[in-house]
């Protein structure tokens, strides 16, 4: 008999029955981690009500608005490096997914030597399944889900699809002669078979369907893991037209469609909530809820009144919405906002160590923390430093010095050092408000050429006043300190595409090729 604590809550672990009828599976909690694509920060009803937002989320509003909210909680600006570190437990530095999502053709996935939640969760009894997008390699069959830990997979090993045909069509570059050939193929897999049986659903229904028959099969003699990877909010905007009705007033048709796919993934999320309380899992269920990056403001998302959207390190691109609901939770924390630094490579070691009570020895080196004691209002969170990322793709010096011109970002106690430029385009640079609130973008004024921005991030978290020139000693502390880690980083893999990834020479399906 082993004792594990969940903050004030107490669970006996039973490695075989008892005389009550309880079993180890019984005791260990069920986790049900849901997980948003491109779901802007002011896109949640209790964030976005009191900043011009019209988009409703009953559903997320009511679970977090039971459990504890994480409003200093961050992911990664674009969703290949999100899901690498969720799964991993390490930065991208260390993976070498510093740069750009894996795109459709590219011979990349996250290295098939990193230990990943699920084969951990595995080792501690728990089934595992995961439902919807992959989205961190698939050319070799290792790097497909099943082959990391997960006993079942239902959905895209990619990202982007037609939410209706599974359709996926991309330009790949022939780096032999410099031109490019478009390659379109279907992406659906039930675990590792290519599935045509649901033309015409839509993804957000589809995944919430399979999710609910996941819950519904489920073996009670083990605890239950799902990790449900929903499409939704991502580009293409495609929604059943009823999700739109309430939206009416919303002018711009980018933004409204957006809105009803928000509303539809929010009463998903409801009717899974609903299953584990029909089949008797709730109660001893943990759901955790997280984005994959901010919300993409050329396509429907809203970061307001954060500065910047996805794709930049601005904290429009990396603050995420996050907050964990259970019935587990000590009564104290249940209904509170949680301030305490969290990033999305914690959950690893938060799930595994703080949730199931496993060990963590096997993985490489995790940069994340188990933060469980926070999050149940125990103690402080152990993260006090937070590299948001290092990418040299565009300059990288011989030497191993760090170079300004790079873009990074790193976050120490309350302060936040931004270098380098995003993609130049002025969008990830701005603060936009929801296209419905009647408010006017505002425009930065910065210096021509600017390559250094450091910012007390807690007294300032809009980004408004940049402090570089006032405290160049607290600069030269944070370039040191990225100077560090960028030493202590793998080398950047971004392979150019591969044409043998044509679905053509595939049956008409995306998957592994190698």
């Amino acid at each position: 008999m082993a004792v594990r604590h969940l903050g004030e809550f107490v669970v006996i672990v039973y490695l075989t029955l008892v005389t009550s009828g309880s079993s180890y599976a019984e005791q260990l909690p069920n986790v049900v981690f849901i997980l948003a694509d491109d779901y802007g920060f002011n896109d949640v009803g209790y964030h976005g009500r009191s900043q011009g937002s019209a988009i409703l989320t009953p559903n997320l509003d009511r679970l977090a608005g039971e459990g504890v909210k994480l409003e200093n909680y961050y992911v990664q600006p674009i969703c290949s490096p999100t899901r690498s570190q969720l799964m991993s437990g390490r930065y991208q530095i260390h993976t070498g997914l510093q740069h750009g999502v894996i795109r459709h053709a590219q011979p990349n996935c996250l290295p098939v030597d990193e230990v990943t939640l699920p084969q951990k969760l595995k080792e501690n009894g728990y089934t595992t399944n995961m439902v919807g997008k992959w989205h961190i390699g698939f050319y070799l069959d290792a790097c497909t889900p099943t082959e990391r830990g997960f006993d079942s997979f239902f959905g895209f090993l990619i990202g982007a699809e037609d939410h209706y045909t599974r359709m996926l069509s991309c330009e790949a570059y022939n780096a032999n002669d410099g031109s490019t050939k478009t390659l379109s193929g279907h992406d659906l897999h039930a675990n590792k078979t290519p599935v045509f049986d649901y033309e015409g659903q839509y993804s957000t229904h589809l995944f919430t369907n399979k999710t609910v028959d996941v819950i519904e099969r489920h073996d009670k003699t083990k605890p239950l893991f799902i990790y449900l990877a929903y499409q939704a909010v991502h580009a293409p905007l495609q929604v059943p037209d009823s999700y739109m009705d309430p939206y009416k007033n919303i002018a711009d048709k980018t933004r409204r469609t957006y809105a009803g796919m928000v509303s539809c993934m929010d009463e998903g999320i409801g009717n899974v909530t609903q299953a584990l309380k029909d089949a008797g899992l709730y109660d001893n269920t943990i759901i955790i809820f997280s984005t994959d990056n901010g919300g993409h403001i050329d396509r429907g998302g809203n970061n307001w009144p954060l500065r910047g959207s996805k794709g930049s390190m601005w904290e429009g691109g990396i603050h995420g919405v996050g907050f964990v609901h259970s019935p587990l939770l000590p009564d104290a924390v249940k209904g509170t906002v949680n301030h305490e630094l969290m990033h999305v490579s914690d959950w690893l070691p938060t799930i595994v160590a703080g949730i199931a009570g496993g060990a963590l020895n096997g993985t490489k080196p995790l940069d994340g923390y188990n933060v469980w004691s926070s999050i149940s209002g125990t103690a402080s969170s152990p993260r006090t430093e937070l590299l948001h990322n290092i990418d040299p793709k565009k300059k990288r010096p011989e030497n191993e010095k760090f170079d300004t011109s790079m873009r990074a970002a790193l976050r120490v106690g309350d302060w936040k050092i931004k270098t380098g430029a995003d993609y130049d385009v002025t969008v990830f640079n701005e603060w936009m408000p929801p296209p419905e609130s009647g408010l006017d973008t505002i425009y930065p004024t910065e210096k021509p050429n600017q390559k250094v921005w450091l910012f007390n991030i807690t007294a300032d978290p809009l980004e408004q006043t940049d402090l570089a020139e006032k405290y160049p000693g607290v600069v030269d502390e944070l370039v040191h300190k990225l100077e560090e880690y960028y030493k202590g980083s793998v080398p950047m893999r971004y392979p150019d595409e591969d044409l043998e990834a044509d679905p053509a020479l595939h049956g008409g399906s995306w998957g592994p090729w190698k």
